[in-house]
Parts: C-alpha cells; sequence; structure tokens
C-alpha cells in the first residue's frame, strides 16, 4: 500500500467513524428534544429535531406533578448504596481469590460463572422471599439488599485478575510492618485498584439507575418508594399517554449516569484496557 493511498484512507476511516457515531448518538438526542415538544408535535414531527416552541413546562410537570422528584432521590440513595456494597463485596472476594490458594477455589469459581446463565428474573422469587423474611419488605433498605446480592461475577473475575497480577513484593513489604490481612488489603492493595474499582462503580452505577424488576417488585405496595425506572408508569393514563413528559423525564434520568461516566471514564478506559490486557 503506497503512501498517497494511506494518507486518504484515514480521513475516510475518520468520516465513517464519525457517521457512525451520529447514527448512534441520534435517538439520544432525538429524545432530549422531544422532552421539548408538545404531544401533537412530538407524535407528527417524526425525525425532525427542532422543536417549535420550547415547552420547559413539560420537564415542571415531570419533577412535580409525576412526582419524579421523590422517585429520583430514592434512586439516588438506593443506587450509591448498591454501588457501595458491590464495589467492597467484590473487592474482597476478587482479593481472596487473587492472592491465596485454598481448597475449594476452584469449585467455587466454577459456581458463581454458571450463575451467568441464570436469568434474573427466575431469582426473584427467592430473593424476596428473603427480603420478607428479614421484615425488610416495602422499605429501600431491602430494594438495596435486592439489588446488591448476586454473584456479580464479572467484577469479581476483574478484581481477581487485577490483584493477581500485582507483585508479591508488595504484601511481602506490608507484612514486615507489621500490617495483616484487612490492612494489607486497604491500605496497599485496593488504592492500586483504582481503575477496576472505577470500571465496577460506573457499570454498577448503570445497572442500578436502570433497574426496573427489583424496584417494582418491592415497591407495589408503597408507590412513594419507587425509583425512575418504574415512575415512568406515571406517564400511562387508561386512554393515553404523556410522551413528552415522559422524554423529559427520561432526560433528568440520564443527567447523573452522564456526569458519573464523565467524572471517572479515564479510570474505566484504564480498568477495561486492564482487563483485556490481563
Amino acid at each position: 500500500m503506497n503512501s498517497n493511498t494511506k494518507r486518504w484512507g484515514i480521513p475516510f476511516a475518520h468520516l465513517f467513524l464519525v457517521g457512525l457515531g451520529i447514527v448512534w448518538i441520534y435517538p439520544f438526542i432525538w429524545m432530549i428534544t422531544a422532552s421539548f415538544k408538545t404531544n401533537t408535535e412530538y407524535i407528527a414531527g417524526g425525525l425532525s429535531l427542532i422543536p417549535k416552541s420550547f415547552q420547559f413546562e413539560n420537564y415542571v410537570r415531570a419533577w412535580e406533578t409525576a412526582n419524579f422528584s421523590t422517585y429520583f432521590f430514592n434512586t439516588l440513595i438506593i443506587t450509591v448504596s448498591v454501588v457501595a456494597i458491590v464495589i467492597t463485596l467484590c473487592a474482597m472476594t476478587g482479593y481472596a481469590l487473587g492472592r491465596y490458594e485454598f481448597p475449594g477455589r476452584k469449585i467455587f469459581l466454577v459456581a458463581i460463572t454458571a450463575t451467568l446463565f441464570l436469568p434474573k428474573g427466575y431469582t426473584i422469587i427467592p430473593i424476596y422471599t428473603l427480603v420478607n423474611s428479614l421484615g425488610l419488605n416495602n422499605t429501600l433498605a431491602g430494594i438495596i439488599l435486592a439489588e446488591a446480592g448476586g454473584a456479580h461475577v464479572l467484577f469479581i473475575l476483574l478484581f481477581t485478575a487485577h490483584f493477581r497480577g500485582l507483585p508479591k513484593e508488595l504484601e511481602e513489604a506490608a507484612q514486615i510492618d507489621g500490617a495483616g490481612f484487612f490492612r494489607t488489603f486497604i491500605q496497599v492493595m485496593l488504592p492500586l485498584s483504582k481503575p477496576i474499582v472505577a470500571t465496577t462503580g460506573i457499570l454498577q452505577f448503570m445497572w442500578a439507575w436502570n433497574s426496573f424488576l427489583i424496584p417494582l417488585v418491592f415497591t407495589l405496595n408503597k408507590p412513594e418508594l419507587r425509583t425512575l425506572g418504574v415512575g415512568m408508569y406515571q406517564f400511562v393514563g387508561e386512554n393515553s399517554i404523556d410522551w413528552t413528559g415522559a422524554a423529559a423525564a427520561a432526560s433528568i434520568s440520564l443527567i447523573p449516569i452522564i456526569i458519573v461516566f464523565i467524572l471517572f471514564q479515564r479510570y474505566f478506559v484504564d480498568g477495561i484496557a486492564g482487563a483485556v490486557k490481563g
């Protein structure tokens, strides 16, 4: 391949990627612009992006009338709590699996990996029974416990691969300084795992923030505990659907995910790159 072909090939590759990016992001842009339209314009406007007049009351209706202010803070409390629990449990499990050999280690890895093939809907009944037996049904704590439960195989394997690749001399130096198991983990090994922690945090934040089935089941008798995903039903009436209100509500629910990804994207990329390399 001569130099001229290479020189022309790069711009075409860039144009292709830009076009692909526009196609991918167009539905999100359309949803945001649709949140400023009237319902009539929403239905008749087709794929047009520019509203004839900006209807900011759609956001007021979504935030106040549809009670999304309450749903937003419910979702925030649940998501932050679930992320903290999942990171803690997966990091400790990955540390034990990655740094120590013990009887049944391989069997344990096979067992948790097998849970990947279990549809989440099949486990909702035992989860509900367990939470109900603890007296946490119809509470935020019950939703948090149900969301944080599970094997979280992907995150455990990420932490396991990361901790296995760290030099053994780090632990030996910590032991010489008198550090025990937990002190070595918290003060030495965990600070070196920021990319994996960020990757786990971002992915689990997205999954918990957008979760629907578990919040739906655990808030049937207490609508005030609903999350944003379940709260979208507020826009579905018996004979009509408030499309622009739903678009405004969906736009509101996207904001935290975008902010979290922007803040931690560098660590996220490093974590994924490290996982692929490992």
